[in-house]
């Protein structure tokens, strides 16, 4: 069995509850079939274990440099990136008039969470490259699409996002970065970029920068912003554009993605749609970010327990607690019932945080009203819950392997590395919490939040025995306190404590797809069905029951941390 990823899982949740079959009927997915989306399931899985695994660890043991001039990469990186363009995942599920293959988007997400899982850090370039061009196939000039996405399909260029300076953080109603009108159509481009993953390397031709930046009178705050192309080299000519590569960061984990502060000085720049709508624009590539981070933070969690699975079988220690003969033979440690404690939650968390990232992805080829009201409340979700629960299942890991954990002799503790940035990429938890409960459960008149909790009190009902009971009393209660933080309108007061919300609708519905695989295991047997079946009252009974004080905190009014002075931290 895989150590990267569970396939039969995979299967589990794409064909026995997704019913992603019924996707062909429908006429953009008509030329696929069952054969074609295992077919697409079989290359990832391939190239992912041939091309990706095998340097996960030399990736983090040796991190890209820079020597003023140029930055140094291992050649392994290179060569899975070439082997995974040449496959057409990254336009796979694009539209044929762009070269794509009309991929459903929850098959596309099941293939290339085999990458994240193999390499998170030779991943992310493609992750990103693919953000880039859907953001500009939605919102580019013909022409530009020719010029920039067309390349970066075929794996010839690669692509960025730029939105953080050092000065503003995840502020970016405090971007500085200028753009000027040059008169031509064209405009120049200067500030300082942070934080900019794969933003240098000779990975490939051209990196296509999308940046956002302030024209000349534009208003103060996020309504000034403005989106721009801006190319390291100059397409025609392949000289320099005025974009810099400042110095290299040097995180915790994916040590192997470039992770880069630019200086653009009167940079060329071309407008992407019309000025002051970039943060909109970008939001597109944002969301489709959040979403790639979250299946990151599963698919990290995801090997991190199969790996601790496979070695709790192997690994024999100590004796049964009822056994006292000390010359007894030991037992493997998976007999023991805290390591069963850990590896149970980890699958819980892991294989929940899998449904909720498939789910949403097939919200996506089933668009609607509904399904996009559904997947904005979820989004904020879909980034944090994994990143915070599903690093869990690493952490978990590690304490599975006992001493051997903490040593990079055994991967897991390169695994947790690399899924503690999960937290903060593409927007903290606290920002994702303050997403969830300050807009996306009250617009609308709190629609969103709404339907949400219809469609859990849904399946709550449908579930024969004690199991539905608990999550309808959690729908009830998350309404209710939602409502009460709200009753006064008063922001100060109702999102000061968005986190512990986040939390608790989080568990809330990750109970809710545990019930629905429970659903979907039936009466069917085997031990892959009973260990659904088993994971899902795990959930129910040991986990969701840690929502009730923080929604305790939260019905209290609880403003310590508004009202505290931070003389007092010290």
């Amino acid at each position: 069995m895989s150590k990267v990823l569970s396939r039969r899982d995979l299967e589990f949740l794409l064909y026995e509850w997704l019913d992603v079959e019924s996707l062909t009927t429908r006429e953009r997915f008509a030329d696929h079939s069952r054969e074609t989306f295992d077919a697409f399931l079989d290359v990832s899985q391939q190239i992912a274990e041939r091309d990706f695994a095998p340097h996960n660890r030399k990736n983090d043991l040796n991190e890209p440099t820079f020597d003023g001039e140029r930055v140094t990469i291992i050649p392994e990186v290179s060569k899975a990136l070439k082997a995974f363009a040449e496959s057409g995942l990254i336009a796979a599920p694009l539209s044929a008039e762009h070269g794509g293959m009309q991929l459903p988007a929850v098959v596309a997400r099941a293939c290339f969470l085999w990458f994240q899982a193999a390499n998170t850090a030779t991943s992310a370039y493609a992750m990103l490259t693919s953000g880039n061009s859907h953001l500009l196939l939605a919102h580019g000039t013909k022409e530009q699409i020719e010029t920039y996405v067309y390349p970066m399909l075929e794996g010839r260029f690669t692509g960025t996002m730029c939105l953080s300076e050092p000065q503003a953080g995840s502020a970016l109603s405090d971007v500085l970065t200028k753009a000027t009108p040059a008169g031509d159509g064209t405009y120049r481009v200067t500030g300082s970029k942070m934080w900019i993953s794969g933003g240098d390397h000779e990975l490939s031709e051209n990196i296509i920068h999308l940046v956002l930046a302030r024209v000349a009178g534009a208003p103060a705050g996020v309504k000034g912003l403005s989106l721009f192309i801006v190319p390291k080299k100059d397409v025609k000519t392949g000289e320099r554009n005025g974009v810099t590569l400042a110095g290299l960061n040097h995180k915790m984990g994916y040590r192997g993605t470039t992770n880069t502060v630019l200086a653009f000085d009167d940079a060329t720049g071309y407008l992407v749609g019309e000025e002051g709508r970039g943060l909109a624009y970008m939001f597109l590539m944002m969301n489709e970010a959040r979403i790639g981070v979250g299946a990151g933070a599963v698919a990290l969690g995801y090997t991190g327990y199969l790996h601790a699975l496979a070695y709790a079988r192997e690994r024999e220690q100590g004796r049964p607690l009822d056994d006292k003969n000390p010359t007894a033979p030991p037992v493997a440690i998976v007999k023991h019932p805290d390591v069963r404690r850990m590896l149970l939650a980890s699958k819980s968390y892991v294989e929940g945080g899998l449904a909720l990232i498939l789910y949403a992805a097939k919200l996506l080829d089933e668009r609607s009203e509904e399904n996009d009201l559904l997947l904005d409340v979820l989004t904020p979700i879909v980034k944090a819950w994994p990143s915070q629960w599903c690093r869990l299942a690493d952490d978990h890991a590690i304490q599975v392997h006992g001493g051997y954990g903490y040593t990079r002799e055994y991967p897991v503790e390169q695994f947790y590395r690399d899924n503690r940035l999960n937290s903060i990429h593409e927007g903290t938890d606290g920002i994702q919490a303050l997403d969830l409960l300050g807009r996306k459960v009250t617009m609308k008149g709190g629609a969103g939040l709404a339907l949400l909790l219809d469609r859990i009190r849904a399946t709550a009902s449908s579930v024969k025995g004690d199991l539905g009971e608990p999550v309808l009393a959690a729908c009830d209660r998350l309404a209710a306190t939602t409502a009460k933080l709200w009753a006064k309108g008063d922001p100060s007061s109702a999102l000061v404590n968005a986190t512990a919300y986040l939390d608790a609708a989080g568990h809330l519905v990750i109970a809710w797809l545990w019930l629905e695989q429970h659903l979907a295991a039936g009466d069917k047997e085997g031990d892959f069905y009973d260990g659904k079946r088993l994971a899902a009252r795990y959930f129910v009974t040991h986990e969701l029951p840690r929502i009730g004080p923080m929604l305790d905190l939260l019905d209290s009014g609880d403003t310590l941390l508004r009202d505290m002075d931070d003389a007092w931290l010290g």
